[in-house]
């Protein structure tokens, strides 16, 4: 095929459609969306010649950008907060013991030598975040373990390049001195998490100030404040990733202004990203090329999902008596193989090691059977576990003004917790702020239009419109935590 603007246009067009049309069907034939993908690329492979590392690195890099965002923005802190120590522990002590017994299992089924068998126990030392969830769909899992598993994904990833990058250098240069990697791993995550912490409170304000002449500009200035943190840091030679993540989560536990509109999009953005560097890997990957790394590839697949997974989970793991055997394993076995690995596996290619197109095609089958062995059967073993419950239903709700940024005016949406008080209390009898109106109230999933008798439940979830001024004022106000008060009048809701 000739490559013109238009060709490659056309492509990426089919592209994305095959992806989205792949994901609408692969629950129904119970194989995750990834694997579809994957094929999809592997299809056009023989039709489009695509072997472009760099390209993939950078494509990748902007990929992991937005997806590790898109999972910090929903992720709860109160619930990460419970779980931090297992899952920081996961994403250290976790990692680096999965490197090392993959990593030795690599140097002698692969034959090569020690460092390149550490590179590549370390590209696929990590889990995915978004291969995980999307593999759980609408699986209730326990919120310990989801919680668990939610943030050792987006903080195990730092830690997997930091491991790669250092293998890298080792082989290429010999006489470094390994005190100055261990300095460097410390540097890079302790100003990781600070540049996070601070780029995430800036970022907050900045999107709650700025006054931008349309609500649809608010999500794409939540993606360049992402993508400005991860360059930022990486300019100071610390972990990008690690404050993309750091920073999503300080930005999505906070109030924010058209926090539907950024949520939404960075949703849909993020899914447009997976289908890309999937269908990528599958472009990468040269048929022809397989057969004679085949039984290297599927043998350290298993060894991975079987024994270095489960290692590294147990080690992790051992003083954390909270944690059943069942839970354990179903942590261990949960940890599929996603978008970094197919973005490390990029950086041997780029750095021209001896060896790069071996471990690359060894991290196809990887990814690849991880997603067939893994995510067919993750679900599955949650229920023989009994560790989830029913399925949740879907959101029967999305409230939210669509106007121009210049009006003073916005939607805010506010759950009552169970100490509020205003619970059992009727809208007449709370005192609101000036111009603020409780516009509707969703409870159990149904729409209530409220009146001044309607009375407010914990658990209920309000959308309240106020002035933009009066955002924090409204929120503490509802939330505020007093005696239950209750009304004589019955709820007419």
């Amino acid at each position: 095929m000739e490559i013109t603007i238009d060709n490659l246009t056309l492509l990426l067009g089919l592209l994305l459609l095959v992806g989205v049309i792949t994901a609408k069907f692969s629950t129904r034939l119970g194989v995750p969306s990834l694997i579809l993908f994957i094929i999809v690329g592997m299809v056009l492979n023989t039709y489009f010649f695509f072997d472009n590392a760099p390209m993939t690195q950078f494509i990748g890099t902007l990929a992991l950008i937005i997806i590790l965002f898109e999972g910090g923005l929903q992720t709860k802190w109160g619930n990460v907060r419970k779980v931090y120590k297992p899952a920081l522990s996961l994403a250290t002590i976790g990692v680096v013991a999965t490197t090392v017994s993959i990593g030795v299992a690599a140097k002698y089924i692969l034959g090569v030598s020690w460092l390149e068998g550490m590179l590549f126990g370390a590209i696929v030392g990590s889990t995915d975040a978004a291969a995980v969830f999307s593999v759980l769909g609408n699986k209730n899992i326990k919120p310990k373990i989801s919680s668990t598993l939610e943030a050792e994904s987006g903080s195990n990833d730092p830690m997997a390049i930091f491991l790669t990058v250092a293998f890298l250098q080792l082989i290429q240069f010999p006489g470094l001195n390994p005190a100055s990697l261990i300095l460097s791993f410390f540097w890079q995550m302790g100003m990781g998490l600070v540049l996070g912490l601070v780029l995430g409170l800036a970022s907050v304000w900045i999107i709650n100030r700025i006054n931008l002449d349309s609500s649809g500009l608010y999500p794409v200035l939540s993606i360049s404040l992402a993508i400005f943190t991860y360059a930022f840091t990486s300019i100071l030679e610390a972990s990008g990733l690690l404050a993309v993540y750091i920073m999503a989560i300080v930005v999505g536990n906070k109030e924010l202004t058209y926090r539907h509109s950024i949520v939404r999009f960075n949703e849909g953005f993020a899914w447009m990203m997976q289908i890309v560097m999937f269908i990528l890997l599958g472009l990468l990957v040269f048929p022809q090329h397989l057969p004679g790394i085949a039984w290297q590839g599927i043998i350290l697949a298993i060894l991975l999902i079987v024994v270095a997974r489960p290692l590294g989970v147990y080690l992790s793991l051992a003083l954390a008596k909270n944690f059943t055997f069942k839970e354990k394993f179903f942590i261990s076995w949960a940890g599929l193989k996603g978008a970094v690995p197919i973005v490390l596996a990029t950086y041997p290619m780029v750095a021209g090691i001896e060896n790069s197109e071996v471990i690359f095609n060894v991290v196809f089958f990887v990814v690849l059977l991880s997603a067939l062995i893994q995510g067919t059967t993750i679900s599955p073993l949650a229920n023989y576990l009994k560790l989830a419950g029913e399925e949740k239903p879907p959101v029967a709700h999305s409230i939210e003004i669509v106007s121009i940024g210049k009006t003073n005016n916005e939607m805010l949406e506010v759950l009552i917790n169970d100490d509020a008080s205003i619970t059992n209390r009727i809208i007449k009898d709370i005192e609101l702020p000036e111009k603020t109106l409780i516009s509707a109230v969703i409870r159990h999933n149904e729409l209530i239009t409220p009146t001044g008798d309607t009375m407010i439940k914990a658990g209920d979830t309000l959308y309240v419109m106020a002035d933009k001024s009066q955002r924090k004022r409204v929120n503490r106000l509802l939330n505020e935590k007093g005696k239950v008060s209750p009304s004589s009048k019955d709820d007419p809701a």
